[in-house]
């Protein structure tokens, strides 16, 4: 299986960009990772950079058990993640105040695994549909699910940012992680943080399902989140993953 991934980022109309993101790709799989910080003071950002270097440093250790037990891998990879992420802060104190979201995918050729905490989401998209996207750890998130709310209102939400799950070194809350079926050719995922896909409408998304689309397509539908933002726009993260083989 091939994939390739095409990824941005932007501080948006913030002073800082408290977004971080990594991946790897190799012959047997693809690791993606989108975070957005929370905390003052750039703990947030901290937050949000040491959980993606943090996890990332032990993919030797997971990578391979992610083939058999890929659900209960996945979630004590991100355990262990958070443990790791005490050693970026010189101040305990604010390690315990700094939190993050993290949207997680995980590809090889037998399944898709996701983990996620948080806002920041996963969205699979194939050919001319979106298949499914990852559900809000939010306020709005609960209002949407007892049909109080409809979709097109939770990026404007006034609750927008109250979360009700997120990662932090004291382990509050756990990912909620989720498996599917095996990827196929000119399948198409996009993680983001919520100053991507609050902006963005239903029917955009399927242009970054479209077999032409490019990084262009991905540059120009950040920079119309940013637009639509009108001045008070969020940090905006991105990663773009296609099937090509």
């Amino acid at each position: 299986m091939r994939l390739d991934c095409v990824q941005l980022t932007s501080t948006g109309d913030r002073p800082t960009n408290q977004d971080a993101m990594i991946h790897h790709i190799d012959t047997e799989c693809g690791v993606f990772v989108v975070t957005d910080g929370l905390g003052g003071h750039q703990a947030g950002a901290l937050a949000a950079r040491s959980f993606c270097l943090s996890f990332m440093r032990l993919r030797t250790r997971y990578q391979d058990a992610m083939q058999h037990q890929g659900c209960a891998t996945l979630q004590a990879w991100i355990d262990t993640a958070i443990d790791g992420m005490s050693a970026f802060f010189t101040d305990p104190a604010q390690a315990h105040e700094a939190h993050t979201t993290c949207a997680i995918l995980y590809l090889d050729e037998h399944q898709v695994i996701t983990g996620h905490c948080g806002d920041s989401r996963i969205y699979a998209l194939q050919h001319d549909r979106a298949l499914w996207r990852t559900k809000d750890h939010s306020l709005p998130q609960e209002l949407l699910s007892k049909g109080l709310i409809e979709e097109r209102e939770l990026g404007h939400h006034p609750e927008q940012n109250q979360l009700t799950r997120a990662i932090n070194v004291l382990k509050p809350h756990q990912a909620e992680i989720h498996h599917y079926p095996a990827p196929k050719v000119g399948d198409s995922f996009v993680l983001c943080s919520d100053g991507f896909w609050s902006q963005i409408k239903s029917a955009e998304w399927l242009q970054l399902a479209h077999p032409d689309a490019n990084k262009p397509t991905l540059t120009r539908l950040a920079k119309l989140a940013i637009a639509r933002a009108q001045g008070q726009s969020d940090n905006l993260t991105v990663q773009w993953v296609r099937c090509i083989a």
